[in-house]
């Protein structure tokens, strides 16, 4: 089957923070920072809504499959740093999605560790559960990582599932370091890809 890819839109929002939510609901460090009371499922999706509409964006580099079973966020070299004062703005819009309790964990989650090269950087790519294992992840990773080798441009993520970490492996990335948001966190995998030339 050919996964057809295409850009995102604010259209799309909705509909993919719905997909990414179903395709993320295992993930340990989501899981870690959003809510856990009965209001779980709603802040797993207005996390993603806002990672798309607040954040991801104005980059024009957030990929989607054309019928929204899967996505992918990326920034592009030197926008991946939210600033303070973005930060701020975003809080009313976290405690939704983390609760009051939540808003240390979230803080932590903001703290970089980027590497110090020029890179496009992977934040989220999920496919909903019945999708997966059909090439639409790799569908959806391939059109950044072509830019990247067209411009000499780094790749970074971080991985929050060990088992995940072979499917990076195939596309050239490697771990660089294994670190945690907080003494409580789950683990994350740091990767880096350089390009292919």
């Amino acid at each position: 089957m050919k996964n057809k890819i295409r850009k995102a839109s604010s259209d799309d929002t909705f509909r993919l923070a719905a997909s990414l939510a179903k395709a993320f609901d295992d993930d340990p460090i989501i899981n870690w920072l959003v809510r856990k009371d009965k209001k779980r499922a709603e802040g797993i999706n207005l996390l993603f809504q806002s990672c798309i509409k607040d954040l991801c964006l104005q980059h024009e580099h957030l990929f989607m499959t054309e019928d929204c079973s899967g996505g992918a966020l990326w920034y592009p070299p030197g926008t991946s740093e939210i600033g303070y004062i973005k930060q701020l703005s975003l809080i009313p819009k976290m405690i939704p999605v983390v609760a009051w309790t939540g808003l240390l964990r979230l803080a932590r989650t903001l703290a970089k560790d980027p590497p110090e090269k020029n890179y496009y950087y992977l934040q989220f790519i999920g496919v909903i559960p019945g999708n997966q294992g059909k090439g639409v992840g790799k569908a959806l990773i391939k059109p950044v990582l072509d830019i990247c080798d067209r411009e000499n441009c780094g790749a970074f993520l971080k991985c929050s599932k060990e088992t995940n970490i072979p499917f990076y492996r195939n596309f050239g990335f490697t771990v660089t370091k294994k670190t945690f948001f907080g003494k409580d966190s789950p683990p994350l995998w740091l990767m880096w890809r350089s390009p292919k030339i």
